[in-house]
């Protein structure tokens, strides 16, 4: 293999991870904001009011989330799938890795178990 496609390999995945670090942090993003994080909270785990201590906690692992750096093990299926299919488009399934990782975030500030 020759130094040029090492390089369009690696700005490949280098672009795969990019975008999938952008998805996942506009999803953080829109948890932040408590209405939208009261409502999911709500309706995926039926806990109606979330205390203010319970909320702080969950937006600080929240922000801390959202500077960490892509869990590429866990999103390895769908950077795969876009430097496969040399497109950004991401399949409906996919979209649950991203709700797994704020759903941990949730559930150890609801000290609810880690399985659904």
């Amino acid at each position: 293999m020759s130094a040029k496609s090492d390089l369009t390999i690696k700005n490949s995945s280098f672009h795969a991870i990019d975008h999938v670090r952008n998805l996942r942090n506009s999803l953080i993003k829109d948890f932040l904001d408590e209405r939208n994080l009261q409502v999911y909270v709500q309706q995926r785990f039926n806990v109606h009011q979330l205390s203010a201590v319970k909320l702080a906690f969950i937006k600080k692992d929240l922000k801390e989330l959202l500077i960490s750096p892509v869990n590429l093990s866990l999103y390895q299926p769908i950077i795969e799938d876009i430097e496969k299919e040399n497109s950004a488009r991401l399949a409906e399934q996919n979209e649950e890795l991203f709700y797994n990782e704020i759903n941990a975030v949730i559930k150890k500030s609801l000290y609810l178990p880690e399985q659904d």
